[in-house]
């Protein structure tokens, strides 16, 4: 039970949205301040976990099976106080904001962990949350493309050495969404029956997301729509500047067959911050994720045989923002890494 503990604590993230939906005002910005000003404050005092977690606790699973009531119930508190005419412009902006941390920050990165599940349930709470933020395709291109293809010029979400953060999303939005329909096209060429039909990916996600903004534009009107809209532009934004940091600058090098190199725990970097870590259900450990992309997230270790992150997840977003600051914090950690033997790899981090 311990272990399994802290992980619930990626729910102060919507329990500070509900503080600023109480609240109002101001405080409607609540959950920017808990993630992107405390947060990092927090990831600095806790320090670093490196032991392992003890898996086989039922609330380990526990926490991502109440995400879905509790993401949804505030999506829709959002919809209904923001439509409702009685709130300020900057209260509703506020509002929208911390929605979309929230999807992005817990709803994506919960869907994240369920996609790589093997249960049909799992696979299809994921793909509904991913629905939410107007992104299934995500599912097919994370784990059909991104696991095959990560740290190699074949992965839009693999960010490069020197590039800034801001065309990366752009290649990696457009890039992943190309992959996801070029790969779901290469699965059902392979079932011909299933073509064309509920099966098919590249049918039900349109689908199901035309469902999603019908429904939202009956109940809450356009303004309803361009709510779920942004909020959906929140969170993948979020989603992407976490990709850019979790690969920049890392790759595999091609073996004399013109493939590339087994995936191993150099091409991706790794945070030990405690806080995020819990937050985040172990993605930080995203090394021993990409290592090994079966293990559920209790499982994920601390390999120090990986490139190490300077500060936490949530540190390390508002520095990628800023491109020069992210290049003169990451380019000589890059450097001293891809210029390491895999033997020395330990001492160059």
């Amino acid at each position: 039970m311990a272990s399994a503990l802290p992980f619930g604590l990626v729910y102060t993230v919507p329990a500070s949205l509900l503080l600023g939906f109480i609240l109002g005002g101001p405080w409607a910005f609540s959950t920017v301040v808990w993630v992107f000003v405390l947060t990092p404050l927090l990831d600095r005092v806790g320090g670093l976990r490196t032991e392992a977690t003890e898996p086989g606790h039922w609330l380990f699973d526990g926490w991502l099976w109440l995400w879905p009531l509790v993401h949804g119930a505030l999506l829709i508190a959002v919809l209904l106080r923001v439509t409702s005419g009685t709130v300020g412009v900057l209260e509703s902006v506020g509002l929208v904001l911390s929605v979309g941390i929230v999807a992005g920050g817990g709803g994506i990165n919960i869907a994240h962990e369920l996609m790589h599940r093997t249960s049909a349930p799992a696979r299809a709470t994921a793909e509904g949350l991913m629905t939410l933020v107007t992104y299934p395709h995500f599912c097919v291109e994370h784990v059909l493309g991104h696991h095959r293809n990560v740290a190699t010029p074949d992965d839009p979400a693999s960010a490069r050495r020197g590039e800034a953060v801001y065309p990366f999303l752009v290649r990696s939005v457009v890039g992943g969404a190309r992959s996801a329909w070029k790969l779901e096209g290469q699965r059902v060429a392979k079932r011909p029956e299933q073509r064309w039909t509920w099966r098919d990916r590249r049918l039900r996600h349109p689908v199901l997301i035309v469902l999603l903004y019908a429904a939202t534009g009956l109940a809450f009107g356009a303004m309803g729509v361009l709510i779920l809209a942004a909020q959906s532009v929140v969170a993948v934004a979020l989603l992407e500047v976490i990709n850019y940091v979790e690969h920049y600058g890392l790759s595999r090098q091609q073996t004399g067959d013109g493939r590339y190199e087994r995936v191993m725990p150099r091409h991706s970097w790794n945070s030990a911050h405690r806080i995020t870590g819990w937050y985040l259900f172990n993605l930080p450990r995203h090394a021993d994720h990409h290592y090994e992309a079966k293990r559920a997230y209790p499982e994920l270790r601390h390999l120090d045989d990986s490139p190490q992150l300077p500060l936490g997840y949530a540190t390390m977003v508002l520095v990628a923002l800023v491109p020069p600051l992210w290049f003169r914090v990451m380019n000589p950690r890059v450097d001293r890494w891809n210029a390491a033997s895999p033997d020395a790899v330990a001492a160059a981090a």
